[in-house]
């Protein structure tokens, strides 16, 4: 009879079914390690570690659990009935989503997906560019699939406002900015109001007001990132994307990444970004380009954190600057060796926001580094110049 339980290699790695499998050879941990030539430590260790796994899927015989949950939750709880001779009659099992399980279970399909998504052809670049030039196109807290009413905010906000305003105002951005041999376009988080088929923020549950079915959202989110991708490409001899995580759409983020990287795959000219950390950079020259949506840290933490992060960068540049977003409005600040760029918003302020009374100037930013020089120009479009063109 095996020293433990075979089944609990269903929830092991595969080095810890290795462990598993030398136990019930050898008949206890102290042989299985002498056989293996590790410690007896490790393969304590190892095996507990696969236990637990097993424990919080619901699997643990010997304190009577045996009855699992799917994959992606965890058990939250169980309540077990014994009879008059001591024998379970009955049992309760309460579970809960096991949201770092489903984070990877989602991050394998949508690789999966990626890999079957028709690829965009090679176009051909622009003829003339600036190539010590930069352009920097934010987006950040969009919010697409968010429902604002004037009557509350101050101005209205749906899908089909959110395509328009986004689009629009984006295409003012590439057009007003000089020919840069470089055009990044950096969405900076929180593309997406919600982050699935409930309308709920992922981490705290808050409910949300959202215009429609989350399968409306997705189609419209990709339908202007695909636009302003597009527009970047026709003006840039090379295109640099980041898609990156914010509080509201850390799921989306990951399938965003992976689609519009199978999805240009066959495109040199466009580079995705593709990094498991919300931090990220860019080096342009001696310019030090650095991202984080801010819902994780504080602008004052920046400089320190990236320059640890990513030392190499840090020491091969002399101008430096970070950008965030997530609390929607304009702010600047010089630190020692970095600038951080706080950006606001385009999106309308939602029924939370107006009763928070928070307020923010609604408008995006084109930002032109040079290689060496580092930021040389700006350009500031507001939903109102649309409205005015």
């Amino acid at each position: 009879m095996p020293v433990i339980d075979e089944r609990i290699k269903e929830w092991a790695t595969e080095r810890q079914a290795e462990y598993i499998d030398a136990v019930n050879l050898y008949g206890s941990n102290q042989k299985a390690a002498v056989a293996l030539g590790v410690g007896r430590r490790a393969v304590d260790k190892s095996i507990n570690c696969a236990k637990a796994a097993a424990a919080r899927a619901g699997y643990a015989p010997e304190f009577d659990m045996t009855r699992t949950v799917p994959d992606g939750y965890k058990v939250k709880g169980v309540s077990t009935y014994y009879n008059a001779q001591g024998k379970p009659s009955g049992q309760w099992v309460k579970s809960a989503v096991d949201h770092e399980r489903q984070q990877e279970l989602m991050r394998a399909a949508f690789e999966a997906m990626a890999e079957e998504l028709p690829r965009v052809e090679a176009i051909p670049g622009p003829d003339h560019a600036n190539a010590d030039l930069c352009n920097v196109y934010t987006l950040t807290d969009c919010h697409v699939g968010m429902l604002a009413w004037h009557r509350e905010g101050g101005a209205d906000w749906d899908m089909k406002i959110a395509e328009r305003t986004l689009v629009g105002c984006f295409a003012h951005m590439v057009k007003s900015s000089p020919p840069a041999a470089v055009g990044f376009v950096n969405q900076l988080g929180d593309f997406l109001h919600s982050d699935g088929m409930l309308p709920v923020t992922p981490t705290s549950g808050n409910i949300l007001d959202q215009d429609g079915r989350f399968s409306k959202i997705v189609g419209g989110a990709i339908r202007i990132l695909r636009c302003v991708v597009d527009m970047a490409l026709a003006k840039h001899g090379r295109v640099v994307v980041l898609l990156a995580e914010g509080n509201h759409d850390m799921a989306s983020s990951i399938w965003l990444r992976h689609m519009f990287k199978a999805l240009y795959e066959n495109e040199p000219r466009i580079h995705v970004i593709d990094s498991e950390l919300p931090y990220y950079t860019y080096q342009h020259g001696e310019t030090m380009l650095a991202f984080h949506h801010g819902h994780l840290r504080k602008p004052d933490d920046l400089p320190l954190l990236f320059a640890a992060q990513f030392p190499k960068v840090w020491g091969g540049t002399v101008k430096r600057y970070a950008h965030v977003g997530h609390r929607h409005h304009v702010e600047e600040k010089e630190y020692a060796g970095m600038t951080v760029v706080q950006h606001s918003t385009l999106a309308a302020r939602d029924a939370y926001a107006a009763r928070g009374g928070w307020f923010s100037e609604r408008q995006v930013r084109a930002m032109t580094y040079h290689s060496a020089h580092g930021l040389v120009a700006v350009n500031v479009v507001t939903p109102e110049m649309l409205e005015a063109a």
